[in-house]
């Protein structure tokens, strides 16, 4: 008797409960419209400066597409692989330049660019430089140019600060990311065999499809241009790199000029920094000096690789102390191609002092 009370108990309150539930879910008390949307406070300070900083510099960076004219214009490929090329590139002046990487154009006889507005207009090549991977291209029939992005220097810059970069990844235009500054004064081979020197690196997301485009301080300046990623899957993944904006400075006129940049200095192989690490030695030691520069006729002596022995080591040019590569490279651009600088040379137990000229090493 009481197993069967208990039974008819358990399918009273399991009947109930199921009433109750369905009264709740159908009732006509239940709310069917849409819930009232909660209001926000402002928005964070930081939040609001990302903000006006994308859309002040945004609309003067562009899409950049460059294909051979054999090519089959319905392919992409960043690296130009397949005889099309998609980057990014932004604004320079009020004459209709864009700045983007050589490797982004390099393969190109046809370039395009499209704007933030959708405007698509026609480019063309008038200068490359592949030592500093740089390219700069004039637009042709644009209706109305954005205004240039504003300049900074990346001689102030700090790590830690932040950074953002905005761009193309993978073909989504105008995508803002956002890091900092990760390093500074790293070195950076190009195509040409070249090493950039005080290359900024980031870890501001760089994708394929950013190449060209601009680094940016936090007051929308420009510091750099990003030209390329360290990462095993070929996305980023948090190494990227940029030329510093200095360079580009200094480079990007002498493009617009003449279609080409001197690459300054005195015909030298040197040794990495991790090789001067690991040897203990402080300066640039010489791997070997070119055939025919300004270091071979000085005299300037290179490892023995027979015996393994070092030869010269730069410690110190006008004056100032060499510790790495890009000590000696900086000097030597400031001063320029067609003039002549003192560096002090260690060999051993010797310290000599000798002035070299400086040479367009583009032209040998």
């Amino acid at each position: 008797m009481n197993r069967r009370f208990v039974l008819l108990a358990a399918i009273v309150a399991g009947v109930l409960v199921a009433l109750t539930v369905s009264n709740i879910r159908y009732s006509p008390w239940t709310n069917t419209v849409a819930r009232t949307v909660d209001q926000r406070g402002p928005l964070a300070d930081a939040e609001r400066a990302n903000i006006e900083l994308f859309e002040r510099v945004s609309p003067s960076v562009v899409q950049v597409a460059a294909r051979s004219a054999a090519a089959n214009p319905l392919a992409e490929d960043e690296g130009g692989g397949a005889g099309a090329a998609s980057g990014t590139g932004f604004v320079w002046d009020n004459d209709g330049h864009v700045v983007t990487n050589n490797h982004v154009v390099q393969n190109g006889s046809e370039v395009a660019v499209r704007f933030a507005s959708g405007e698509v207009a026609q480019a063309e090549i008038i200068g490359v430089a592949p030592n500093y991977d740089l390219a700069v291209l004039r637009i042709r029939g644009a209706r109305k140019l954005p205004p240039p992005v504003a300049l900074g220097s990346s001689s102030e810059l700090k790590v830690g600060q932040s950074a953002f970069a905005i761009g193309n990844p993978f073909g989504l235009d105008q995508s803002l990311t956002s890091g900092i500054i990760s390093a500074l004064k790293r070195r950076l081979p190009t195509s040409s065999g070249r090493e950039i020197t005080n290359v900024i690196q980031t870890d501001t997301a760089i994708n394929p499809g950013n190449s060209g485009g601009p680094l940016l301080d936090s007051a929308g300046r420009l510091i750099g241009v990003n030209t390329a990623i360290i990462s095993p899957s070929g996305s980023s993944a948090g190494i990227g790199f940029a030329v510093p904006v200095d360079i580009v400075n200094r480079v990007v006129p002498e493009l617009i000029k003449n279609g080409r940049v001197p690459t300054p200095g005195i015909g030298i192989i040197a040794a990495s920094e991790a090789v001067s690490t690991r040897l203990g030695v402080e300066g640039v030691i010489i791997v070997r000096t070119a055939p025919g520069s300004p270091a071979e006729r000085a005299g300037i002596r290179g490892v023995d690789f027979n015996s393994g022995a070092l030869g010269d080591v730069i410690v110190q040019v006008d004056g100032k102390p060499v510790h790495r590569l890009s000590d000696l490279t900086d000097q030597i651009e400031q001063v320029g191609a067609g003039k002549s600088i003192r560096i002090s040379l260690k060999r051993g137990s010797q310290t000599r002092d000798i002035t070299i000229d400086i040479v367009d090493i583009s032209r040998s």
